[in-house]
């Protein structure tokens, strides 16, 4: 299993560990800071041993990396893992603001379901099954949650079952959430939000969060 260092330090940059396996052009490592696409949140950018990560997926408890062919590393080599800080710290802010926004949205809007969700470097987006505009709701769902960021609460992470990997984020006195992300330590790292609405189908309603320092 690999050891998933980016849940005990988020902010750490880079790692010495070792390769525990190779296939080809994917490499398994002992530990790892560099975050593999889950939950819609996009994978880290960066490099092990200098060698740029094309893909990186999850196995179960495992992640494995994809290189360019030809990378040459063997098991048991010791490698530094080096992620792109401005892009992991871009998807932190703004995954935990779309987390945001969703507990709101479903505080406020009755009958609101999520069917989606992806956060990337650019903005974050959310999809709900509602069969009218949330635009009357938008103004006051940004207020709402732009309220607990100004806040600048600390942002709790931890296991709630940890032989079975899951993991939650707590807020005081607005949610605990399960989510098995990279979170910030303070709610106010999010800095100022903007939101809009998008039609994206019958029934269909989407949100996109955008950080207004972009």
């Amino acid at each position: 299993m690999t050891r998933k260092q980016f849940w005990n330090d988020p902010y750490q940059v880079s790692l010495l560990t070792r390769v525990s396996r190779v296939d080809g052009e994917r490499v398994w490592l002992e530990d790892t800071i560099f975050y593999a696409f889950s939950g819609g949140q996009e994978s880290d950018g960066g490099r092990i041993a200098g060698r740029p990560v094309r893909r990186a997926e999850k196995q179960g408890a495992d992640i494995a990396y994809s290189l360019e062919a030809g990378h040459g590393l063997r098991a048991g080599d010791a490698v530094t893992v080096e992620i792109d800080w401005p892009r992991r710290y871009r998807l932190m802010r703004l995954h935990f603001a779309a987390e945001l926004v969703l507990e709101v949205v479903c505080r406020l809007v009755d009958g609101v379901e999520k069917i989606g969700a992806h956060i990337a470097e650019d903005k974050a987006r959310i999809d709900f099954a509602l069969d009218m505009p949330i635009t009357p709701w938008l103004s006051g769902i940004a207020a709402e949650a732009q309220r607990w960021i100004d806040a600048d609460l600390p942002i709790a992470s931890a296991f709630s079952d940890e032989a079975a990997q899951r993991r939650y984020w707590e807020l005081p006195g607005f949610a605990r959430v399960p989510c098995g992300g990279t979170h910030l330590k303070r709610s106010g790292e999010v800095g100022r939000i903007a939101l809009k609405r998008r039609n994206v189908g019958k029934n269909k309603e989407r949100i996109e969060i955008h950080l207004l320092d972009a």
